[in-house]
């Protein structure tokens, strides 16, 4: 009986120092600054939004035109107010997210929205955010621009 009781004891422990860790539930300092971004940008508070780059940011996107270029608060406010005028119900919605080191995230999402007209986009897009001292830096943009 000493046997099976020691026996249980082992196993129960072994069993308990194996089990699998539990997903990661917090979210990194960079995490949280992309959530609220995209909180800011459905809620479209684009100055609320332009306030969490530095004060000239760099960007990668193919509506800014070829290479990178260099935009200030309130050139992402004028983007994004003439987007919404556009699509009135401008919408983002984060698919994933891939922490990249200390400085960089990777977010892939579908952006949507209809125009007055009633026309719909659905538009698959990745963009990398470079975050220092808790300010984007960077912002580069991929999707495809050659749609049929």
């Amino acid at each position: 009986m000493k046997t099976l009781i020691t026996f249980l004891i082992a196993a129960v422990t072994l069993f308990s120092c194996s089990t699998p860790t539990p997903e990661k539930t917090t979210l990194s300092a960079n995490e949280k600054l992309v959530t609220q971004y995209y909180t800011h940008f459905n809620a479209h508070q684009w100055a609320a939004m332009a306030n969490m780059y530095a004060e000239i940011s760099d960007f990668k996107d193919p509506s800014l035109g070829l290479g990178e270029v260099k935009q200030s608060h309130q050139q992402i406010i004028e983007k994004y107010s003439q987007l919404q005028q556009m699509f009135p119900n401008l919408k983002d919605e984060v698919l994933q997210m891939y922490p990249s080191g200390d400085k960089h995230m990777v977010v892939e999402f579908l952006s949507t929205g209809t125009a007055h007209d009633g026309s719909t986009f659905v538009l698959p897009i990745c963009t990398i955010f470079t975050i220092e001292n808790g300010k984007i830096t960077k912002d580069f943009t991929y999707y495809d621009n050659f749609k049929e």
